[in-house]
């Protein structure tokens, strides 16, 4: 299987995720026009992780994100459920670990906060996955999620997802090792909830104070919480 579905079939994500692998990292900077470095400072930013702090990097992929977020001194451990991914990013010197976000190898209350970048979007089951990061960070604790999301300029949108559709495949041909994997991308990306949407299933999942901010006129957005002392 080259490519998932809507239905987001967990085997057929990490298959199609283990296709990429290769020039998965490659791949995000040439399509996000370079913008994924700028996103991930900016995620690392809201996470603020603390020196000694333990931090949750859900699907970190090849850990690109999880390095930047132990220069701070934080205990960072990447998750991914892609062995494939994990093995393109096993130079990175973070501890990493396979799982599946429904049902993470964590007690309760192992961290201090947890992320996911560009992984949200991906898991079968949206709430059961922010339930189970509610389940393993402590009471106070940090959510950060970095997802694309709804570009707040109507021209702009318009413009954005004629390129999702029409101009994203052909250039995932040109540099990824799986492109049909991009097809899915731009599929999930149309069909995921806009901002206040995403904002309101955080909240019903547990999670307080949420707030979230635009990056990219709206491109990408990133949602914070915190868990209920």
């Amino acid at each position: 299987m080259s490519r998932a579905g809507l239905d987001k079939d967990p085997r057929e994500v990490a298959a199609m995720f283990d296709g990429v692998a290769r020039r998965y990292d490659l791949t995000n900077t040439v399509l996000s026009f370079g913008q994924d470095r700028r996103w991930r400072e900016i995620t690392r930013r809201a996470l603020s992780p603390k020196h000694d702090e333990r931090v949750l990097d859900l699907a970190a992929g090849s850990g690109v994100s999880t390095e930047e977020f132990a220069r701070s001194g934080a205990w960072c451990v990447a998750a991914d459920f892609s062995l494939g991914m994990l093995s393109v990013g096993r130079h990175r010197g973070v501890p990493m670990v396979a799982a599946d976000a429904l049902r993470l190898p964590f007690q309760d209350e192992s961290f201090d906060a947890v992320t996911i970048s560009f992984g949200l979007r991906n898991l079968v089951d949206t709430q059961a996955g922010l339930r189970e990061m509610l389940r393993v960070v402590r009471p106070g604790g940090r959510l950060v999620v970095c997802e694309f999301s709804t570009p707040t300029w109507q021209p702009f949108r318009t413009i954005y997802l004629n390129y999702l559709m029409r101009a994203l495949p052909p250039i995932a041909r040109a540099v990824s090792s799986n492109p049909d994997a991009y097809v899915y991308l731009a599929e999930s990306i149309r069909a995921w909830p806009d901002q206040r949407a995403l904002a309101e299933l955080i909240a019903e999942s547990g999670w307080t104070d949420v707030a979230w901010r635009n990056l990219t006129s709206g491109v990408v957005a990133i949602h914070r919480a915190v868990k209920p002392s």
